[in-house]
């Protein structure tokens, strides 16, 4: 069975799902990455889906799972990398990702874990767009 590795990058966790995911791999992600949580403190999570062309429901569920199962350990999940197909299939398929935040590459991922939800704000008219991006409030 492959694993997909889970690499420490400051107090970040960074997951790149490069494989295609089974259901043994998937459960084998949650209980890493759960250990990792908890053996290194760290306060967000990126899984990085760049290499998925892909996403069905399984995999839909499997990042909502592993978003709640970082929250009860303390940990904010964020998802980057996201193709537009992917982002169509999982609207499509009704799958709204509750409590996983999104950025298009691990960067923006970064930054966006570095600020607490009350330092982002929207602009109205970017609220509407499907690239709507958090800013840094004005001092």
């Amino acid at each position: 069975m492959e694993r997909v590795p889970v690499l420490k990058i400051g107090d970040i966790l960074l997951v790149s799902i490069q494989i295609d995911m089974q259901d043994q791999t998937a459960v084998q992600l949650q209980e890493d990455l759960a250990e990792q949580i908890v053996a290194t403190g760290c306060h967000g999570v990126i899984i990085d889906i760049t290499a998925l062309d892909i996403v069905d429901s399984f995999v839909g569920r499997m990042l909502a799972t592993i978003a709640s199962i970082s929250k009860v350990l303390d940990a904010e999940t964020v998802v980057v990398g996201m193709r537009p197909a992917v982002a169509i299939t999982l609207v499509e398929l009704g799958l709204s990702l509750n409590g996983i935040r999104t950025a298009l590459n691990v960067e923006r991922g970064i930054e966006l874990l570095a600020r607490p939800d009350d330092e982002l704000e929207y602009d109205d008219e970017d609220i509407d767009s499907a690239e709507a991006e958090p800013v840094a409030k004005s001092p």
